[in-house]
């Protein structure tokens, strides 16, 4: 399985507008460090027959895909409607072009239902004529189940984001968790076993919403991953830092880092 890490930025990126010259706000984090550049967070999964699953279509997915290479999916999964995660839907018309069809997009009733009053258009019937519009077919799943997702079969894991539960995905030995501060028991026991684990990590602190960098150490302690690999960073997680700091068997990920996870 090959996990390609679009982007590994919070919901403001890295750098984020603004900065004593307005050229962006690099925090804590170096200029000169390329791994510090970080679009909106999102995935793409691939298995070993080819097919491909899209983590959240994030507002930066056109330059995303063009940097790592990417034009061809099989399906879409949403861990929740915050628009960090979801305003590249529109992106979306070009893959369908290329796919040649509608796209089938899953996500809980709640998600599914709040994207409809948003993007009405792209849950309409395909256009007779081209992809001028998006064309997503909704699949609504729910925490416990597995269901295919575009041939790749995934289990669907309850997260607490404070503000709104949202979704973590499990599929082999690689596990996905973003936008969590607090994962229940069940998804717990769903996460032991894994080989990689790609999970949010927004700051050194503790935020109310999301993990920071002890939680997260704790939470491998509990699980023991071979491999876990930090996402949704914010302006004081410099990479180099991280690098320096962060126990063995923990590292920061990277816009386009490409992640393999053995079967």
């Amino acid at each position: 399985m090959l996990v390609t890490l679009l982007g590994c930025g919070g919901s403001g990126g890295v750098p984020q507008i603004g900065g004593s010259d307005e050229r962006g706000n690099w925090g804590a984090c170096d200029p000169k460090e390329p791994r510090n550049r970080r679009t909106r967070s999102s995935i793409v999964i691939e298995n070993s027959a080819g097919s491909r699953l899209l983590v959240d279509p994030g507002p930066d997915l056109r330059q995303q895909f063009l940097a790592c290479g990417l034009a061809r999916l099989d399906a879409v999964a949403i861990t929740h409607t915050h628009a960090d995660h979801v305003m590249g839907i529109d992106e979306l018309r070009i893959v369908n072009r290329v796919r040649g069809a509608a796209i089938d997009i899953f996500g809980t009733y709640v998600t599914l239902a709040e994207l409809r009053s948003r993007f009405d258009y792209a849950f309409h019937p395909p256009p007779p004529q081209g992809f001028f519009r998006p064309s997503l077919t909704a699949r609504p799943v729910a925490p416990g189940e597995t269901v295919e997702m575009g041939r790749i079969r995934v289990q669907v894991l309850r997260q607490d984001h404070r503000v709104m539960e949202t979704l973590g995905f499990r599929t082999g030995r690689f596990g996905y968790s973003t936008d969590v501060v607090a994962m229940p028991e069940e998804s717990f026991a769903a996460l032991r076993g894994l080989d990689t684990w790609v999970v949010g990590c927004f700051q050194r602190a503790a935020h109310p919403v999301h993990a920071n960098v002890e939680l997260v150490c704790r939470w491998v302690e509990r699980l023991r991953p071979r491999r876990t690999v930090l996402t949704h960073m914010g302006l004081d997680l410099d990479w180099a830092w991280l690098e320096a700091n962060l126990p063995a068997g923990i590292e920061p990920g990277f816009d386009g880092m490409r992640i393999e996870v053995p079967d």
